[in-house]
C-alpha cells in the first residue's frame, strides 16, 4: 500500500490575506505524513512590479511575462513569496524548502509558442515533465518541499509557469509513488454555480459535468483552467483533488473532482 501524501496549492489572493494565510500555514502544519505546498503570487508580482514602473499585462487571465516581468515574478515568486513561506512554515515546526523548477532540475518546461490568435505571452513556460523521485528523496529524508511557479527550459532561462499547472504536474509525478490527494485551496469555498452566492458550492465535477457546465456559462473565466489541471490530475491517477477554501483544507469540503 502507498503511503499517502498530500499536495496543497495555495494561490496568491491568499498569500495576500493575512488572516487566511496564517490559517492555511497552521492547519497545513498539521496535516499528517507526507506533504508538498505549492503557492502563486500573482497579486503581490503585480504590486513589486508597479513600484518599480513596470506595467502588468493580462490576456484572458495570463500573465504576459516579458524579459522585466520575468525579472519580477523570479524575484517575488522564487524569493519573497516562497522564502517568507518557507520561514513561516519553519516557525510551525516544518522542515520546509523552498524550491522552483530549476532546483534539482524537477520540473522542465518549453517556452510557449504563439496562440493561434498571434499572442506571444513571452517567458511563459509550459510543463514538459516533473520528476517525482528527485522530489521524493526530499520527502522521504522529512523535508516538505514548497513549491514556486517557476520552471526551466534546460538550456539556462527561467520560465514563469502557471501554479495551478505546477501543482497538477507535481501531483502526477508523485502518484506513482504516494497514495496523493491535490488541494486547490483558494478565497471561496469550492466551485461556484453563482459566482456571487458562497453557499452554490458544486459538491462534485467529472469530465463530463465539467464539459456541461462549461458550455453553458456556468464555469467559467481563471476557474476553467484550475479544472482543467484537477481533471488532468485524476486522469493521471491522481487519488482525490479538491477545490476548497484556503481555511477549509481539513478536506471535509469543497468541490471534489473525479
Amino acid at each position: 500500500m502507498k503511503e499517502k501524501l498530500t499536495i496543497v496549492k495555495v494561490g496568491g489572493a491568499v498569500v495576500e490575506d493575512e488572516a487566511q494565510l496564517q490559517r492555511l500555514l497552521k492547519d497545513f502544519s498539521a496535516i499528517e505524513g507526507r506533504k508538498v505546498l505549492v503557492h502563486g503570487g500573482g497579486r503581490r508580482a503585480t504590486q513589486v512590479a508597479a513600484r518599480l514602473g513596470i506595467e502588468s499585462k493580462m490576456i484572458g487571465g495570463r500573465r504576459v511575462t516579458d524579459a522585466d516581468m520575468l525579472e519580477v515574478v523570479t524575484m517575488v515568486y522564487g524569493g519573497l513569496v516562497n522564502k517568507n513561506l518557507v520561514a513561516r512554515l519553519q516557525a510551525e515546526g516544518v522542515d520546509a524548502i523552498g524550491l522552483c523548477g530549476a532546483d534539482g532540475d524537477i520540473i522542465r518546461s518549453h517556452r510557449r509558442p504563439l496562440t493561434k490568435e498571434g499572442i506571444d505571452f513571452g517567458f511563459v513556460g509550459d510543463v514538459d515533465r516533473a520528476d517525482g523521485n528527485k522530489l521524493s528523496h526530499l520527502i522521504e529524508q522529512g523535508m516538505v518541499p514548497v513549491v514556486a511557479p517557476l520552471t526551466h527550459d534546460g538550456a539556462g532561462s527561467i520560465l514563469n509557469t502557471n501554479a495551478d499547472t505546477m501543482a497538477s504536474e507535481v501531483a502526477k509525478a508523485l502518484a506513482t509513488l504516494y497514495d496523493v490527494t491535490l488541494m486547490f485551496a483558494f478565497e471561496k469555498p469550492g466551485v461556484l454555480a453563482n459566482p456571487n452566492d458562497d453557499s452554490s458550492v458544486i459538491s462534485a465535477i467529472t469530465r463530463d459535468t465539467y464539459n456541461i457546465y462549461k458550455a453553458d456559462g456556468t464555469i467559467s473565466g481563471g476557474m476553467l483552467p484550475k479544472i482543467e489541471n484537477a481533471l488532468a490530475a485524476v486522469e493521471a491517477g491522481v487519488g482525490r483533488v479538491i477545490i476548497t477554501q484556503a481555511t477549509a483544507i481539513d478536506g471535509l469540503h469543497g468541490t471534489v473532482i473525479s
